[in-house]
């Protein structure tokens, strides 16, 4: 299966999760259970297969009609199982503690954060061969969700399917900014949708290219960052 075909605007990933909150709420009626309900909805949606996923037509209607059965306390459908990679945010500490046996010297300042600012500019401008050019040709991408927002399971392998995954996710949008700024003690990305952080990218490079990138979408690790925002005054709330 294309991994890299998995992955989705974060502005729809973020209106997806809204949705599914406002339905939970509606029928739950407080905040703390519906957010219980959209978890085990989402692990749900995890447990199908890839190709059961694959057939779904419309996510969004299968994921908001899968809240409203387990806010009625209904069962899983018949068939979903173990996931087939488990959790990404699993994927994810397995995949950095391999990396970084493997990871090459960082890269010096400059030179990171000037490419590091060449791949958001990129994603701004949905310019595939400016995003192509600053990863290296096995770049490797992660997608951590956490299990609570639509994203691809796997890591993404190769500079072509990091560079279609970056440009679906966070490709040129009327409600998307993309700032770079200091991501654990280096350079990074920092995504807004309508004010809210969506996303926080911390990228590793080597030889002038980006080898790894780190895509953190959970919303409860993104928690932190909204909140300090909110504090400066900077943006609204998440939901």
């Amino acid at each position: 299966m294309d991994v890299a075909s998995d992955a989705v605007p974060i502005a729809e990933l973020l209106d997806e999760r809204r949705h599914l909150l406002d339905v939970a709420h509606r029928m739950s009626g407080g905040l703390r259970d519906a957010e219980s309900v959209i978890d085990e909805t989402y692990r749900r949606w995890y447990a199908l297969s890839g190709a059961e996923r694959a057939r779904i037509v419309s996510p969004r209607a299968w994921l908001s009609a899968t809240a409203g059965d387990v806010c009625r306390g209904l069962p899983a459908a018949p068939g979903p199982g173990v996931p087939e990679a488990g959790y990404d945010h699993e994927l994810t500490a397995v995949a950095r503690l391999r990396l970084l046996a493997q990871r090459f010297a960082p890269s010096p300042s400059a030179e990171h954060d000037a490419v590091v600012r060449a791949v958001g500019d990129a994603c701004a401008a949905g310019d595939a061969a400016s995003l192509s050019s600053a990863l290296s040709p096995d770049a490797m991408a992660v997608f951590d969700g956490g299990g609570k927002v639509r994203t691809t399971l796997r890591s993404v392998h190769g500079g072509e399917q990091v560079t279609r995954s970056l440009l679906t996710l966070l490709g040129p949008h009327p409600r998307t900014t993309l700032t770079a700024q200091s991501v654990n003690s280096r350079t990074g990305l920092v995504v807004r949708c309508d004010h809210t952080v969506a996303a926080v990218i911390s990228l590793d490079v080597t030889d002038r290219r980006v080898a790894q990138v780190w895509a953190v979408l959970n919303p409860e690790k993104l928690r932190r960052w909204n909140q300090r925002a909110h504090a400066a005054g900077v943006l609204t709330p998440e939901s």
